[in-house]
């Protein structure tokens, strides 16, 4: 059983900027794919930024050149830094792992003030 416990989210205003935390409960390496996915009201839960064991990143074109997906092996921990954020970005942001199952944390919502 894997766990993921997301941190960071919270109240910004336009323009500001974020870092979630995604701690897994396993050794990163372990798993194959490692993403952060959005859901807002109303709308369907959409890929934010993704990253590989090998480390290749994608992002979805929304977000591409504001945030920032990145990992640290030492801490079993994944970040998204979100910069120059809009309010269009407001959602309850989750954290993924891929393993030979799927694994989702609980969770964290951002919220962006106009």
């Amino acid at each position: 059983q894997v766990q993921l416990v997301e941190s960071g989210g919270g109240l910004v205003q336009a323009g500001g900027s974020l870092r979630l935390s995604c701690a897994a409960s396993v050794r990163l390496f372990s798993i194959n794919f490692m993403g952060w996915y959005r859901q807002a009201p109303g709308k369907q839960r959409e890929l934010v930024a993704g990253i590989s064991t090998g480390g290749s990143t994608n992002y979805a074109d929304s977000v591409k050149g504001r945030f920032t997906i990145s990992r640290d092996n030492a801490k079993n921990t994944v970040y998204l830094q979100m910069n120059s954020l809009k309010p269009e970005d407001t959602a309850v942001y989750y954290c993924r792992a891929l393993m030979s199952r799927d694994y989702w944390g609980q969770g964290t919502q951002v919220t962006v003030s106009s």
